[in-house]
């Protein structure tokens, strides 16, 4: 089988948690949309942005230096225990702290009367941060079965509370007839609402830890004080460059409850977090590519076609991605029903939202020169570039443009990234990418869409029928201009 034929079976698995979970989440975005009004959303949608920050720093790059220091350790099992015991160790410190500072901590973010919110988001950033190394570990493995297994169990936990708690109690409430009543009555309280997202979730986490435990516990653990250190120094750049990359993906949600006005901030956050789960497709494809990716272009580094290889790869996410982006915008009519009308008035930032993903992608398809050269500063400085664009422009287009200006800002700063990178990288590492072809896929596939608004009718099927046979239009256009290089040599490996 060859490499890439290896990398998109492995990107199938891990897409297969990724994905299913996804939608099946993404079937809960119409449910959490009428059960909650903008400003509610707004509350999910601005602890979720924490959540992946904090997030990034509890494990602090530890994920991508288990794969580097594995291929170059003779003791895989003792890096991967040092890494461990220092995530147990920062995880407790972080529980201690917020427990310690929870008053102050509500206070500052205006929760004061429901600090119960900061617990419950505070175990379950915990939690995954510390689980985050032994996902790492089975993917290191190449258990992709396994990995996804816990993870669809943590996403159906997930998913079930949620639905148990905003629908079936509510219903269950209002008939005394249900033999379920009784139950319900006694353990479930309406005022709740938003907090019984967070406790979902923080079930789910707590469930996929006890199922990590026997393999964590079944490793010999040494923590080698040398090895850290090293390991350290090598990751600290990481978890700045993850840090200021989650920052580029989530600051804005936190910027615009603190740049709008008080009286319409948490209803502008809602509508366009809302609105960026229409752009889950990309995000979707792009995490389960990651997922599989990082270990592959590690194991791939000493091929001496390995350049040539992440040339091709890169080519070929950039077409599916095209796709994803037309198929998504070209389907609009219909896919918008998957969030409240409430929140239709926040569509016209999809497309937007959706190239910036996209190039978020290309991004980090470059980001491996930076990590196999060992050159992580590099990454850090970047994605500090980034942020400094994140930051400045959202403070001065969201003032004006609300949440659009917060769209464009993230657009803007990923193109940034992504020319900025290639050209240092083309330096230090050079990689033969097929700038000509990636460009025009991709204004193609704009282009295309751009199109479609001299083509509307009065009549929604026709519309749909035309804007699809676009898609398809496209999907020909590649495949017979690619049909050569489709037909992989299986001897590459």
């Amino acid at each position: 089988m060859s490499s890439i034929k290896k990398l998109a079976g492995q990107t199938a698995i891990y897409g297969l948690s990724t994905i299913v979970g996804r939608l099946l989440n993404y079937l809960l975005v119409p449910l959490l949309t009428h059960v909650f009004n903008p400003e509610q959303f707004g509350v999910i949608t601005e602890f979720y942005a924490y959540i992946s920050i904090l997030i990034i720093i509890l494990t602090y790059g530890t994920e991508t230096t288990l794969f580097n220091y594995s291929r170059n350790s003779e003791n895989k099992e003792k890096v991967y225990s040092t890494l461990l015991g220092s995530l147990l160790v920062s995880t407790l410190a972080f529980f201690a702290l917020v427990l310690l500072f929870l008053s102050p901590i509500s206070n500052a973010l205006n929760y004061a009367n429901n600090s119960n919110y900061v617990v419950y988001v505070a175990f379950i950033i915990g939690i995954d941060a510390f689980t985050a190394l032994p996902f790492a570990k089975l993917r290191e493995e190449n258990k992709a079965f396994k990995f996804a297994f816990f993870k669809l169990i943590n996403i159906g936990i997930n998913i079930i509370l949620t639905l148990y708690f905003l629908w079936i109690c509510p219903v269950v409430i209002q008939n005394s007839d249900s033999f379920l009543f009784s139950f319900v009555n006694a353990t479930y309280n309406a005022s709740n609402g938003v907090a019984y997202v967070f406790i979902a979730n923080l079930v789910a986490s707590v469930v996929t830890l006890l199922l990590l435990l026997p393999s964590i516990f079944k490793i010999n653990f040494v923590f080698d004080k040398q090895l850290w250190k090293t390991m350290i120094r090598y990751s600290y750049p990481l978890l700045l460059a993850g840090l200021a990359g989650m920052a580029n993906e989530t600051l804005d949600r936190i910027l615009l409850k603190y740049l709008l006005p008080a009286d319409i901030a948490m209803e502008q956050v809602g509508i366009y977090g809302a609105c960026y789960k229409i752009s889950i497709l990309m995000t979707i494809f792009t995490q389960t590519y990651r997922y599989a990716a990082e270990p592959f272009f590690f194991s791939h580094a000493k091929n001496k076609n390995s350049k040539s290889l992440y040339a091709k790869t890169m080519l070929y996410f950039v077409i599916v991605c095209s796709v994803i982006f037309l198929g998504t915008m070209l389907n609009m009519q219909w896919i918008k029903y998957f969030v409240g009308k409430d929140f239709w008035v926040g569509l016209n930032v999809v497309p937007i939202l959706l190239l910036a993903n996209l190039f978020l992608g290309i991004f980090f398809n470059l980001s491996i020169w930076y990590k196999l050269a060992e050159k992580t500063r590099y990454g850090a400085v970047l994605t500090f570039f980034g942020a400094a664009i994140t930051i400045v422009l959202n403070s001065i287009l969201i003032p004006v443009l609300g949440y659009v200006g917060s769209a464009w800002a993230t657009l803007i700063c990923y193109v940034s990234m992504t020319i900025l990178s290639y050209y240092i990288g083309q330096k230090y590492f050079p990689i033969p990418y097929q700038v000509g072809k990636i460009l025009l896929y991709l204004l193609l596939s704009v282009g295309l869409f751009i199109s479609t608004k001299f083509l509307i009718t009065n009549n929604d099927t026709i519309n749909l029928v035309v804007n699809n046979f676009i898609v398809l239009f496209f999907i020909a256009f590649v495949y017979f201009n690619e049909r050569k290089n489709f037909k992989l040599n299986t001897n590459e490996d």
